[in-house]
C-alpha cells in the first residue's frame, strides 16, 4: 500500500456534484460527521477500468444512509456516473474506489435535522490489501477483546463509519502482538467477521460462514458463497461458536479489499492452505478479471434488513 499521505496527492475527487482537484476537498472541522459519525461509505475495487459490482455497493451505499436517518440527494445511475468519472480522471484501470456521504456542519449537537447531506468519490491505484505472500500462505490472526454489537445497540447493517472503531482498536492490538488481523466474536460469543472482510470455514469438505444478522453480508461474500455453490460445494449459513476452529481444516475471509484471502493460524489453532480455499481463490480471481462474466453472478438478495431500508 502507498506511504503517500491520502491529503496530498495529485488527483481529482468527485465532491458534491462535480470534479475538484485532490487536495482542495475538504471539509469544516465541525462537520456532524466527524464528531458523531454520522457517515456512511463504501469499499469498491476497480478490475481493467470497471468497478466490480458497481450497482450492488452503490444501492449499499444509499441504503446504510438510510439505516443512518438520511438521504443521499442522488441516484445510483448518478453515482455510477460520477465512480466513472473519478476512474477516468484519475486513469486508473487497477485501484480502489471510495465513495462517502456524511452530515455537513450546519448544525452541531447531537440533533442533526437541518445538515446538508454530502456526496464525495475518491479513487486511487491499488493492487493487493495484504501482501502476495500472505494471500498464498494465509494470514495471522487473533481473537479480539471487542465484539460486534446486537442490532438493538447499533445500526449493524449499515456500513457506517462509526462501527469500525472497534475494528480498528482490533487490529491495532493484533498487528502489536505480530498478526495480520483480528477475529472479532459477536456479543453472543459466536464468530462474527475479521476487522473489514466475512469469513467462511471448511470443514470435510463443506464451507460453513456465520449468519450476518449483526454485521455487514458483504458483497464479495455472497459473490464467494455462489461461485462455491457452482462448483458443487456445500455452503452451510449458521451460527458457528470458536469452539468449532478445533475441527476446521481451512480458514479463509472475504472482503473488497481482501478479495479471498487464506488463513493460516488463530490464536493457537493453525490451518493449511487447502483445496477448498485455493480453488476459491483461483474462481474469484479469474471472475474479477473478466468483466464480460460479472452480469452471470450478480448478488443474492440482500438481507431483509437492508432491503427494508429501501
Amino acid at each position: 500500500m502507498s506511504t503517500v499521505a491520502y491529503d496530498d496527492r495529485d488527483g481529482s475527487i468527485w465532491y458534491n456534484g462535480a470534479l475538484v482537484p485532490w487536495r482542495d476537498a475538504k471539509l469544516h472541522v465541525l462537520t456532524h460527521g466527524l464528531h458523531y459519525a454520522s457517515c456512511v461509505f463504501e469499499g469498491e475495487r476497480v478490475y481493467q477500468g470497471a468497478i466490480f459490482k458497481r450497482d450492488e455497493h452503490h444501492q449499499r451505499l444509499l441504503d446504510s444512509a438510510r439505516l443512518m436517518g438520511f438521504e443521499v440527494p442522488y441516484s445510483v445511475d448518478e453515482i455510477n456516473r460520477a465512480a466513472e468519472q473519478v476512474i477516468e480522471a484519475n486513469g486508473i484501470t487497477e485501484g480502489y474506489v471510495r465513495p462517502v456521504a456524511w452530515r455537513g456542519s450546519e448544525q452541531m449537537g447531537v440533533a442533526a435535522q437541518r445538515n446538508r447531506i454530502h456526496l464525495a468519490i475518491a479513487a486511487w491505484k491499488w493492487d493487493t490489501y495484504f501482501t502476495p505472500e500472505a494471500r498464498l500462505k494465509g494470514i495471522q490472526m487473533r481473537t479480539s477483546p471487542w465484539s460486534r454489537p446486537s442490532p438493538q445497540t447499533a445500526p449493524v447493517h449499515s456500513k457506517a463509519s462509526g462501527l469500525y472503531m472497534i475494528c480498528t482498536l482490533s487490529k491495532h492490538t493484533a498487528e502489536a502482538e505480530g498478526f495480520n488481523d483480528a477475529l472479532m466474536l459477536d456479543y453472543r460469543g459466536r464468530i462474527a467477521e475479521a476487522t473489514g472482510a466475512n469469513i467462511f470455514l471448511v470443514q470435510n469438505g463443506e464451507l460453513h460462514t456465520p449468519e450476518p444478522d449483526c454485521f455487514l453480508d458483504g458483497i464479495t461474500r455472497r459473490t464467494v458463497v455462489q461461485l462455491a455453490r457452482e462448483r458443487g460445494y456445500t455452503v452451510h449459513e449458521r451460527a458457528i461458536m470458536p469452539a468449532e476452529l478445533d475441527r476446521t481444516d481451512e480458514v479463509f475471509i472475504t472482503g473488497t479489499a481482501v478479495e479471498v484471502t487464506p488463513v493460516n493460524r488463530i490464536d493457537d489453532r493453525h490451518f493449511t492452505v487447502g483445496p477448498v480455499t485455493r480453488e476459491l481463490v483461483d474462481a474469484f480471481d479469474t471472475l474479477v478479471q473478466n468483466p464480460g462474466t460479472w452480469d452471470q453472478h450478480a448478488a443474492s438478495t440482500p438481507p431483509a434488513a437492508m432491503a427494508q431500508a429501501r
